[in-house]
């Protein structure tokens, strides 16, 4: 197997990325108070991360051509690297938002580069297993990242969450250089400026506004106009790339449907893999007052039931192909998210862990399936279009996903919260005794009472949150027999070597 060493250092530097998205967000309450940052400015750590990756994908395939894979990967490994360590060193909130600006350039090329790295030098044949395998730094690396962040923040130093990615990027770097092979720069094209400002631009609004649209409301102006300046944005850049003759991201992807549909799909149940690991670790340590290193372990064994099923799922798509494979895939996760509806403040973690197992499952035997089926439709030359159309598509969907999901929660736990209240008579007759009892106490007297409300609340719009996101996997998984049974052969040998 040629190619198995090769993927290897590739999977390395995908799963960096990957990791790199949400490990943070577990050091972030830490890092609030290191820096003295209010909670509004310190989510700009994270926000700024997005914001920057939807406006790096578009111009990774271009950057892959003109200095060729091998040297592309090579330098963004690099960067990330050096970057990560600048974030580690960063003393106040303004220079780690600067430095996870730098941090997220690389970043935003790495994954493109690879999956086009994968799609050109594996066989046809096994192109079901490599993918499987690739698969592991994208749906492990998310269930991997609260344990070994919490892990790290609650024991060592929240600044080793940065500098672990040092020695793996530079002994990826070093074995990328002896083992993968040298792919030839095709550096005619030039670059789609018009192309590039429209969609840079439009992600940025439509990721900003999703980013801040809690904070700023979801009805209020400057949310509204980010909305539809964004999509205006997206309208105006399919005009430029119909127009000019070497379009940024060629839009004869969308011309094959195996390769859209797949990408609907796959905007779906990635939305349900961060809103699981979203909301589970909310509610396990808001709720149920656990640290967010048993929150890690409680999420671990999810995202070791997707890194063993992951591989297997690859190897299931050589032989049977997407199509039954995805539907299988998720009617299991969309059932076993239908089984997180079942959620409250007293539900053990065994209850808890077995429900994200079922669901991991599922994920792990559809996802990758569906991301082949899709990548396998399309010819060898646009398939670096097609691998920046992806990871934009995984960024992008999985944020509006989840802020979606979010501002309905938000919603959900002031009409209950407002509901359960009004039931609570605090005088007259029909008061409750128990009520009446803390009151006796003083205004502390009814802070359990009040404590016990918010738990239930919270805990009931998640079981809501869960309930819409099984519901719409559900009902996206027919969607998933128009998938190929066998794709048409992806791409072929490996590449020439450059000169």
């Amino acid at each position: 197997m040629k190619w198995g060493l090769p993927l290897g250092v590739v999977i390395v530097g995908m799963f960096m990325t990957v990791l790199d998205t949400n490990i943070v967000n577990v050091a972030i309450p830490t890092m609030q108070g290191q820096f003295g940052a209010s909670p509004d400015n310190i989510q700009w750590i994270a926000t700024a991360y997005t914001l920057c990756l939807g406006v790096v994908v578009p111009t990774s395939a271009w950057l892959g051509e003109q200095l060729g894979l091998r040297r592309t990967y090579l330098i963004a490994l690099v960067l990330f690297s050096l970057f990560s360590a600048l974030c580690g060193t960063a003393t106040s909130l303004n220079t780690m938002i600067v430095y996870r600006i730098l941090q997220a350039i690389p970043g935003g090329v790495i994954p493109v580069t690879c999956l086009t790295i994968l799609y050109r030098m594996v066989p046809p044949a096994k192109f079901g297993a490599a993918m499987g395998l690739y698969g592991l730094g994208i749906v492990f690396a998310p269930g991997v990242g609260p344990t070994l962040g919490g892990y790290l923040v609650e024991y060592v130093d929240w600044r080793l969450i940065f500098y672990i990615n040092v020695p793996i990027g530079i002994l990826g770097a070093i074995a990328a250089m002896i083992v993968l092979p040298k792919f030839p720069a095709t550096p005619g094209r030039s670059f789609d400026v018009p192309g590039f400002l429209c969609i840079a631009a439009a992600c940025f609004a439509l990721l900003l506004a999703v980013s801040e649209g809690q904070q700023w409301g979801w009805t209020s102006y400057p949310v509204l106009i980010l909305v539809a300046g964004g999509f205006n944005l997206l309208a105006l850049f399919v005009v430029i790339e119909l127009q000019v003759k070497q379009p940024l991201l060629t839009l004869r992807t969308f011309s094959y449907w195996p390769f859209v549909n797949s990408l609907l799909l796959m905007a779906i149940v990635y939305t349900g893999l961060f809103a699981s690991l979203y909301f589970v670790p909310l509610f396990l340590q808001n709720v149920q007052g656990i640290t967010a290193w048993n929150t890690g372990l409680t999420i671990m064994p999810q995202a070791l039931a997707m890194a063993v099923l992951t591989p297997i799922a690859g190897r299931l798509f050589d032989k049977i192909g997407a199509r039954y494979l995805v539907m299988a895939g998720m009617a299991i996760n969309g059932i076993g998210t239908l089984m997180m509806v079942q959620i409250n403040i007293d539900m053990s973690r065994p209850a808890i862990l077995l429900r994200l197992m079922i669901s991991g499952a599922g994920l792990a035997l559809c996802f990758m399936p569906i991301m082949t089926g899709g990548m396998s439709s399309l010819p060898p030359d646009i398939a670096s279009a097609g691998s920046a159309m992806t990871t934009l598509v995984q960024r992008v969907t999985a944020a509006i996903g989840l802020a979606a999901i979010t501002a309905l929660t938000t919603v959900q736990q002031a009409q209950l919260f407002a509901n359960r209240s009004a039931l609570l008579q605090a005088s007259g007759a029909n008061a409750d005794p128990r009520i009446t009892q803390m009151q006796s106490h003083g205004p502390s007297g009814l802070i359990p009472l009040f404590d016990q409300l918010q738990a239930r609340v919270i805990t009931q719009s998640y079981s809501n949150a869960f309930l819409v996101v099984g519901v719409c996997v559900l009902a996206a998984t027919p969607l998933a027999y128009f998938l190929p049974k066998k794709g048409p052969s992806p791409g072929g040998d490996i590449a020439p070597v450059e000169i």
